[in-house]
């Protein structure tokens, strides 16, 4: 099945304001209509980078069964990771970057990695709010759960 994921994070770098994290799937079921799964996380305290990684693993791991996957985030730092190859630099360092810093994340980069093990997935970097409207819908969710402290979900997938 293909799937598209658009995630967001909205934690703004501020540890001390409201935080959350947004998801959007798509996908079509087997009769051709198109479905959407909208949710985000509410109030969390954390840094921006976690908050984008806990996006793309909250709709990866809401998946059921295995999947195409395309992902589209505004965090240039988790697309590059895989795209430009920085995960398996770091892995084969031993969890190191740079000059021998201890990789920051390591155990969401691992969740990460399981759900790659399940899902093909090919990851895209989406300009942040240059008015892609999932992007920006994505957002509007992760703030508004974040306000609110409210799970939010449509619909599952069957």
């Amino acid at each position: 099945m293909k799937v598209e994921i658009y995630t967001d994070g909205a934690a703004r770098g501020n540890p001390d304001g409201p935080g959350g994290y947004g998801a959007v799937i798509l996908y079509r079921a087997p009769d051709g209509t198109l479905h959407k799964r909208e949710y985000s996380q509410g109030y969390i305290k954390t840094t921006n980078n976690r908050m984008e990684l806990m996006a793309a693993i909250a709709a990866l791991e809401a998946l059921i069964r295995p999947c195409e996957v395309d992902l589209y985030s505004d965090s240039s730092y988790l697309v590059n990771a895989f795209n430009q190859h920085w995960i398996e630099s770091w892995q084969k360092k031993g969890w190191k970057r740079g000059k021998n810093e201890p990789v920051k994340n390591k155990d969401l980069w691992l969740r990460l990695l399981e759900a790659k093990k399940i899902h093909h997935v090919s990851w895209h970097w989406v300009k942040g709010h240059n008015g892609h409207p999932l992007n920006e819908r994505c957002d509007e969710l992760a703030t508004a759960a974040a306000d609110g402290g409210n799970l939010i979900s449509d619909e599952g997938l069957e």
